[in-house]
Formats: structure tokens, sequence, C-alpha cells
């Protein structure tokens, strides 16, 4: 049983608040899941994210010295955001009011800064209103916290999974600090699994229970960071599988494979992971590391991405860092785009795996990118240059006696289907082949053509 300390609020509604800051480990709800039982109590205790709660940094120093300003917690789940902020209503003085984002809105913003400013006003109290998932809240509600978390009437901490900057109000972002969380090691991960089994308290200590080492070992590498969803699996695991004759469940490999199931991939198709991925993905490819290529197109493909996107990303590829250097790397590309298309998964993972090995072992030149990037500066930054005459449409009656067409001379006429001429009035230089692959031939032959030695830049 909860021991629960109320306090009557003299605003409009007069309800009664939760002070949880009271809570104590002896008096955790045993029906609660283990994730939320075990969750540490101080930050002696807390597992992971050294860089920003280590001995002397920064935030821990603010946590301890009671000097917290508003905070953005940042991070993919399971990584201790929630626990953090319970820590935190622990170590402040201040009067700790949660709101979940996904079940609130403006007015239930309202009435938690509305006592919050009764607080500071009138019992000389700070308050911390912590909201989870503040994602989901949209930019005119995130507006609302903002003229008193200006005045100081409370002190924000927001939890998200997904990148702040994206999601978060500049204004809002600029008078809080943004921290990142880091995906929990596995080393990290068996050590909260090992205290799960071992705390009599709030844990599995009190069952009888052998486990296998690489059983841990297990839930810690494909529990993909998540401290939740390994003492979920654990928890689950122990408590579906029947004593033997000794009377011990024995927790072994097994039992931890059919526990955590299929590995649920950390990956949002329109946020974060997405871009991510597909970045690296790129980068791979542009890296010439056929190896990482394929990890994150299965990746993306485990993960149900739209093969049609990864195609066309493939496409872009091959033209922007493959270019002239191999040709066929586009043909191949869109290609594969063209049978994904056409045919889905799975069947389109085998076009695009072969897509994408062929651009990311092709010779790279970035020459066809850089060129049109140069021309397109020249158009916007400079004055537009008039088409010469002699290149202009002369098929028409009348063209003739505005000199259009005249003295044009036409490629085929002469030998090797060259012929010197201006096709533009000012001098200009954006194309530079590279001295790679099939694009060292355009190189030479251009200065056969041109009868120059034009360098490569």
């Amino acid at each position: 049983m909860l021991k629960i300390k109320t306090k009557i609020d003299t605003n409009e509604d007069s309800s009664l608040l939760v002070d949880f800051s009271q809570k104590l480990k002896s008096q955790v709800n045993q029906n609660q899941p283990l994730s939320v039982r075990l969750r540490p109590q101080d930050l002696d205790d807390f597992v992971g994210q050294q860089h920003i709660l280590g001995k002397g940094k920064l935030l821990r120093r603010a946590i301890e010295a009671d000097k917290l300003s508003s905070l953005i917690l940042y991070g993919p789940p399971g990584t201790g955001k929630t626990t953090l902020a319970h820590i935190i209503t622990k170590k402040t003085k201040a009067y700790f009011e949660k709101i979940n984002a996904v079940t609130s809105g403006v007015e239930d913003l309202r009435k938690a800064i509305e006592k919050a400013k009764f607080r500071k006003n009138n019992q000389n109290q700070r308050t911390i209103i912590f909201i989870d998932e503040i994602h989901r809240f949209n930019k005119a509600q995130q507006d609302v916290l903002l003229p008193d978390l200006e005045d100081g009437n409370f002190i924000l901490i927001g939890a998200t999974v997904h990148n702040p900057f994206f999601y978060i109000n500049a204004p809002l972002l600029s008078r809080s600090l943004v921290v990142e969380f880091k995906t929990l090691t596995e080393k990290e991960l068996l050590t909260i699994l090992k205290r799960a089994l071992e705390d009599k308290d709030i844990g599995l200590g009190n069952r009888k229970v052998r486990y296998e080492d690489k059983a841990l070992e297990f839930l810690a590498k494909t529990s993909e960071g998540d401290a939740r969803r390994a003492l979920n699996a654990l928890e689950l695991g122990i408590e579906t599988t029947p004593a033997r004759k000794d009377g011990y469940i024995y927790f072994d490999l097994k039992v931890a494979e059919e526990s955590i199931q299929k590995k649920v991939l950390q990956y949002d198709h329109d946020e974060d992971q997405h871009y991510d991925t597909i970045s690296a993905f790129i980068k791979s490819m542009r890296g010439t590391d056929p190896d990482a290529t394929l990890y994150w197109l299965a990746k993306m493909l485990e993960a149900g991405e739209d093969p049609r996107f990864i195609a066309r990303r493939i496409c872009i590829c091959a033209a922007e860092d493959v270019g002239n250097a191999d040709p066929l790397a586009l043909v191949l590309a869109n290609a594969a785009l063209n049978i994904a298309e056409f045919v889905g998964m799975p069947e389109a993972r085998i076009p695009l795996a072969q897509a994408a090995i062929y651009v990311a072992c092709a010779p790279k030149s970035n020459a066809s990118y850089l060129g049109i990037e140069k021309a397109l500066k020249s158009i916007r930054e400079n004055r537009v240059e008039d088409v010469p005459l002699h290149l202009k449409d002369g098929s028409y009656s009348g063209a003739e006696k505005l000199g259009h067409g005249i003295d044009y001379k036409y490629a085929h006429d002469f030998p090797g289907h060259f012929v010197k001429q201006k096709y533009i009035n000012k001098k200009i230089k954006f194309y530079y082949p590279q001295d790679i692959g099939y694009e060292k031939k355009i190189q030479e032959r251009l200065n056969i053509l041109y009868n120059t030695q034009q360098k490569t830049k």
C-alpha cells in the first residue's frame, strides 16, 4: 500500500495533489511491472548515461545542488528519461507535477501552471512540471508554457524519444537544457538484469531462480539498449516458467528466446531513425563499403521501409556519387526502382541489394553533381547570359532577318562529329571530369577535342 502525502489546493477545483517525492523503495506496489518497481531512487544507483550523470558532470551537480533549470530529456525508449525525472523528484525540494502529453491538453497545462504559481506566491515552493512525450504537444500547446516559464513560475522537464530540434518550439528550447540519452550498452543492461534477480525488496530476489549467463546476455543483446524491454522479458520468462522438482525456476537460453520473441526495431518511418538510417545507407554506398550498405538496407527492409523509397535513394547516389565514373550504375539503379515498383516485397530485396552493392563498389565521381551546383550558383548570383544569335531557333519564318541561327555549325558535318564554336558568350568552367573509371576516358576525349590538357579539380 502506497503511503500518500496529500495536500488541499486552494485553487478553483480544490483537488488532491499527490506528492510523489515521498515514495519510498519499500512502498513500491508489487503489482507494478518489474521495470517500474526497479527504478533507482538516487543517482548512485542509476545505470548508464555517465556522459551527463557521472561524478562531476554538470547535470548531476545541478540536481545534487537543487539548482535545476528546465530540461528536455531526449533519447531512445527504455534509457532512463522517466527514471531520472523520478530521481529528481526525490532530490529536489520542488513540488512534482506529472503530465502525459498523450492524454492531456491546454486546459491541463493551464491548471498545472496556475497551481505552480499559487505555490510560488503563497507557499514559497517551486514546482517541477514533468511532461512525458512532450513532442505530442503541438506548437500552440507548447506556447502556453512560455510566459510562465520565462517568469520562473515553474521548472519544465520534458521527455521525448524524438529529436527536440524538430518537434519543440525554438523559444522553449532556448530556455531549456537539451540532454541526449544514449542507448544502454549490453554491459549496462546485464547490470540491470542481475540487479533485478538479486533485489529481494522490489525485484525477483525472493523467487527461487537459477539462470544461465548466456540467457541474460541474449536479453541484453536483443533488447536494443532498452532496459524496459529487457526487464519485461525477464519478468515474463520467470513468471510463466514452472518450477522444476527441486523448486527452482530455470531461466535458460530457450526461455529467454521465447520471452523476448521477435526483435522490435527502433525505427520511426517519418522521423529520426528513418532519416538517420537512410543517411548511413547512402554514406556507406558513397564510402565503398558494401557490407555496411547491406546492413543498413536490411535494417530498413526489416523495419518495413517502402522499397520504392530505398530505390529512389540508390538512384540519387548513383547519379551524385558515381556519376560518369560508371554510367551503368544509374542504369542499374533505375532498373531496381522499376522492379521494386513492379514486384514489391519480399522479392524486391534482391534487385535492391544488387543495385546497392553495384553502386557501393563502383568507382566514384561527384563531378556531375558539383557541375550542376556551380552552374545553378552562377545563374542565381550573376547576370543571366543571353543565348548567342547563332544558337537561337532559326526554324521559323523571319528568323533569318533577326539573325537567329545564322552561322551555326552542325557538328555532324565535321570530322569526328565535332567543331569548335562558341556555345555561350562568356568563358565558364563547371565540369571537371575525375581521373577515374569511365570519366577518365571522358577527360581524355575532351583534351583531344579541345587540344588542351584540362586537369581534374
